[in-house]
């Protein structure tokens, strides 16, 4: 097969606030030395034209991201003093905050606010909206951007150097036949290809599987996040708000927790986080989130509102234990795939900016030095340890790890973090969390006959007025994917789903996706009970490649330009 092949300098792959903030202060680096050198006020020789190039999996940037979100700005300051003037979309400063505690039925709202938990004076935003204009600036400081171009694989040299990018063909039908629109994937070569593809990236997870980025470090662990976005009737929420939640419904060994932020318009955004390191083989995170707001405390704010828009996305939660290598040959890995995320804060945008704006600070000086090896490229490493994200995420290096223990452990060790900056005297010093695919028990561990969810979830009821079923909130996620292409969802052995799966876990797919993909069905040829897999109702969350018990499910890329349209989310 014949590819067209374009020569780049730098490829970013994904278009998130980790890799536009790269490309954009990548490229202002290169043009302030380029300026410098022809006015005489820099030594040395111009760089020339660097052509750096974003590819997006999304039909527009901006369209797959997805987050709470109250940002911290100092990275964004850092990167643009002036963004507020640059007409940054900010939604609103936060101007109130609250923890609440919920039991089953009542609420506490604790007196102060744990440090954590602080906001006043960061900004509450849409990370779609912030994301598509940080993508306008890169575009207006010369960078391209490619949408619908889905970073594929990855190209090596004979010594597992990284190459470039492959993107994905286009115009395949679902039995993997050409048709008439069928255009190959392009070979995007670079001296400097970066990775921030955000949570469970699958090029991450094939570079990490190839050269062993994760030799030294603790397993990754992933968190849930499942969000809605509301109207409510006038005055009912304060713009500027912030509320966080711990207790209801998660039982007291399973981490998760709630949000509800304030925004203009009479808009809030409301989600429930559950920690995919859960051992009760019957959770179900989306239900976990309609279950959450049925509360009293929750339903007196909802109540007379709308729900409008739905999402959701895995997080990193590992922490700095669990982060890989973040550099090989010709590669380095920014944000959330690098497992960038301060979770006890719940902020991982800022980390992202200032990764991005690190690894371009890297890379610009492999470009003055002609060399794109791991030694050259090691300097990000030493960049990130000597900037302000060390000492952020060493401070919170346990705060995950405590909760394996249990809700009242994990809160004693969040409180011991915050007064001693992290240390814990050997209680939580490495990550003792397992990955969410050991971590899950099977059916008779908890007593359960069969998968039947009703087993934990008998009382949820979805009256499309407060809670709603997986396939109604896909709607609202305005998920897309042209139905003729091959499933981007890659079960190695079905064989495991109708028989062991079925037996050992009651086929935990149907529960842990919080799409709707995937579903046991009676085969009306054999009689037998097979999996079908709703491909096109995937929101691209990745929760299947993590969570799957025999680790048997691929998620690959589908053709550019499907999956869900994160507008104003």
């Amino acid at each position: 097969m014949e590819r067209d092949s374009l020569e780049m300098d730098v490829v970013f792959v994904g278009a998130g606030p980790a890799n536009l903030s790269g490309a954009f202060h990548l490229a202002r680096l290169v043009r302030e030395h380029n300026e410098g050198i022809t006015a005489g006020t820099r030594q040395g020789k111009s760089l020339g034209e660097i052509e750096i190039a974003v590819i997006e999996k999304g039909s527009s940037v901006g369209s797959h991201i997805l987050s709470g979100a109250v940002m911290d700005p100092r990275a964004l300051q850092e990167l643009m003093p002036d963004f507020a003037a640059q007409g940054a979309p900010i939604d609103t400063p936060v101007v109130e905050d609250e923890f609440v505690y919920l039991t089953k039925n009542s609420h506490i709202k604790a007196p102060i606010t744990p440090p954590p938990l602080k906001n006043h004076d960061y900004l509450i935003v849409s990370l779609n909206r912030l994301v598509a204009w940080l993508g306008e600036k890169c575009e207006a400081a010369g960078v391209n951007i490619f949408p619908e171009f889905p970073g594929a694989h990855l190209l090596y040299d004979e010594n597992d150097c990284v190459t470039g990018v492959r993107t994905g063909d286009k115009g395949i039908d679902h039995h993997g036949k050409r048709k008439a629109n069928y255009e190959p994937g392009v070979d995007l070569m670079a001296k400097v290809t970066v990775l921030g593809e955000g949570s469970r990236g699958s090029l991450t997870k094939e570079l990490s599987q190839r050269v062993n980025l994760n030799g030294g470090s603790e397993p990754q662990v992933y968190s849930l996040g499942v969000k809605e976005i509301w109207e409510l009737p006038k005055g009912r929420f304060r713009a500027g708000r912030v509320t966080h939640t711990l207790g209801f419904p998660s039982d007291t060994k399973t981490y998760g927790g709630g949000w509800i932020y304030g925004m203009q318009n009479n808009v809030v955004s409301i989600g429930y986080v559950t920690g995919l390191d859960y051992r009760d083989p019957l959770i179900d995170p989306h239900a976990e989130f309609q279950l959450y707001k049925t509360h009293p405390f929750i339903k007196s704010i909802l109540d007379g509102g709308k729900m409008i828009r739905y999402g959701a996305k895995t997080i990193a939660s590992g922490g700095f234990h669990a982060m890989p290598q973040l550099f090989h040959d010709g590669v380095l890995l920014a944000g959330d795939c690098a497992g960038f995320l301060n979770s006890q804060r719940l902020k991982g945008i800022h980390t992202a900016i200032k990764s991005g704006m690190l690894a371009a600070e890297t890379i610009f000086d492999a470009l003055f030095a002609r060399d794109y090896s791991s030694r050259q490229l090691s300097k990000y490493e030493t960049h990130v340890k000597n900037s302000w994200i060390f000492p952020e995420l060493m401070e919170v290096r346990n705060f995950h790890a405590g909760f394996s223990q249990g809700r009242w452990m994990g809160m004693v060790n969040a409180g011991l973090q915050t007064i001693t900056g992290g240390r814990s005297w050997g209680l939580f010093d490495r990550t003792t969390t397992e990955p969410g695919h050991v971590a899950l028990r099977q059916l008779k561990d908890y007593g359960y006959t069969s998968g039947d969810p009703a087993q934990r979830y008998g009382a949820l009821k979805f009256d499309n007025k407060l809670t709603f079923n997986k396939l109604t909130d896909v709607y609202h996620a305005a998920v897309s994917h042209d139905e003729d292409q091959p499933s981007h969802l890659h079960v190695l052995d079905t064989n495991i789903c109708a028989t062991r799966c079925a037996e050992e876990y009651g086929n935990p797919c149907q529960r842990f996706c919080p799409a709707a993909v995937y579903e046991m069905a009676d085969d009306p040829l054999t009689g037998r009970r097979e999996l079908k897999i709703n491909a096109t109702n995937c929101v691209h969350c990745k929760t299947c490649d993590i969570m799957d018990p025999y680790q048997i499910i691929n998620w690959v890329t589908p053709e550019g330009g499907g999956g869900p349209e994160y507008k104003g989310m």
